[in-house]
């Protein structure tokens, strides 16, 4: 769904929705947020950071909308019981959403971060990018649907800088421009992939003043990409537990959070101690929220899980409600044909292949959760992935599957 800065004040009305499609939004809404949150921090870049808080009043609105319908759904005690744990899962959206906004505050606050922070994103697992579409690039032209950018690059387009205005979550009919700024989301070797087909034309960085260049923040800084990591991973596998009824992963995001827990204590006593070493401390309280604002996003999850682990049934329509948003989770097992046997992930190059962000790989009984470059598939493995559509039926042709691949 393409969204543009110009956006009137939402009115706090009742307007007559499904819940499914209330719950929709808000997982897209929120997750948003959280991309372009960071992505305002990595530019230093307030027009995003403003978006982000344009994007909060579409969330409280949302909000209304979901405890009303939850009102409305209800008429018997197991009825009531259902829609509590949806509700649970939406008020979990919210703070995530909430949290993004507060982070988003920062940077109209101008808050300082380290440089090295900024240095060190794109060592995250999923980087944030900034490329210039240039004269004569086969980008020029062509919608984001014909492109298929994501399942072929790997890199989601999360907003478009055109001239002196803003695309933001620009969708399937969304054509690009020569001089268009896209920023993206994916893998690392995929962000080098669409640095090339958009012309290899790098956009002016912004950089940070030469007083937040500090020394002694590596262990700092490596423990909040870490973070930003799990936190991330932490996400995906709860709306995967739901979504497969599955409260092994539910342990896992629960084991996340306390990890999550442990490495916020540990930079909070980092930073008390490097604050005698630093002479300006303002580029610490940047840490200071970023680690909160992780922890804030596993708490979410830990939410999220908590409905399937007290035992709240999960209606039918929570499924519909992950795969119809814009980023689905699916679940592939290995078949016997499938090329990718006997293959890394490195080797199989999944996430530029297909746009897919592999979550966790069962082998037998074992769960491996947030598997490296470095892990093996094998015939009868079960590969967990979010990512968009047209990328999940790459992915299953991978997998040794006929799949006929619908329309971006």
């Amino acid at each position: 769904m393409k969204r543009t800065i110009n956006r009137p004040m939402m009115e706090r009305e009742y307007q007559p929705v499904s819940f499914k499609d209330v719950l929709i939004e808000m997982k897209d809404v929120s997750e948003l947020m959280v991309d372009l949150s960071y992505s305002a921090i990595l530019f230093d870049n307030k027009e995003i950071a403003l978006e982000v808080i344009n994007l909060e009043e579409s969330m409280n609105k949302l909000v209304y909308q979901a405890r009303i319908q939850s009102v409305l759904g209800a008429r018997r005690l197991e009825e009531a019981e259902a829609m509590s744990g949806m509700l649970q899962v939406a008020e979990a959206a919210e703070r995530i959403a909430n949290s993004a906004s507060d982070i988003a505050m920062l940077i109209l606050k101008d808050i300082k971060f380290p440089a090295k922070l900024k240095r060190v994103f794109p060592e995250a697992e999923e980087v944030v990018t900034r490329v210039i579409v240039s004269q004569g690039s086969e980008l020029a032209g062509h919608t984001l649907g014909e492109l298929k950018v994501q399942s072929t690059t790997g890199m989601q387009v999360i907003a478009i800088r055109r001239g002196r205005g803003w695309i933001y979550d620009p969708d399937k009919t969304t054509r690009l421009e020569t001089g268009d700024i896209l920023i993206s989301r994916g893998p690392e070797a995929g962000a080098d992939i669409l640095s090339t087909i958009a012309g290899a034309v790098e956009c002016p960085s912004y950089e940070p003043s030469p007083a937040g260049a500090v020394d002694d923040l590596d262990r700092a800084v490596q423990l909040i990409i870490e973070m930003k990591n799990l936190s991330e991973l932490s996400v995906g596998l709860a709306y995967t537990s739901l979504l497969f009824n599955n409260k092994e992963i539910a342990d896992e995001v629960v084991a996340l959070d306390k990890t999550l827990d442990n490495m916020r204590y540990d930079m909070d006593l980092w930073v008390l101690e490097a604050a005698r070493k630093i002479d300006d401390v303002r580029y610490l309280r940047g840490l200071l929220y970023m680690s909160s604002f992780a922890q804030a996003i596993s708490d979410s999850a830990h939410s999220i899980v908590d409905v399937l682990l007290r035992d709240i049934e999960i209606p039918p329509v929570f499924k519909k409600i992950v795969r119809e948003s814009d980023e689905i989770i699916t679940r592939i097992p290995v078949a016997e044909p499938s090329p990718l046997i006997g293959r890394t992930l490195k080797e199989a190059s999944l996430g530029t292949v297909t746009g897919m962000v592999v979550l966790a790989i069962k082998h037998g009984d074992r769960w491996v959760y947030r598997p490296g470059k470095g892990a093996r598939l094998q015939s009868g493995d079960i590969i967990i992935a979010k990512g968009r559509r047209d990328g999940e039926c790459r992915l299953y042709e991978l997998a040794g599957y006929t799949v006929e691949e619908p329309e971006e």
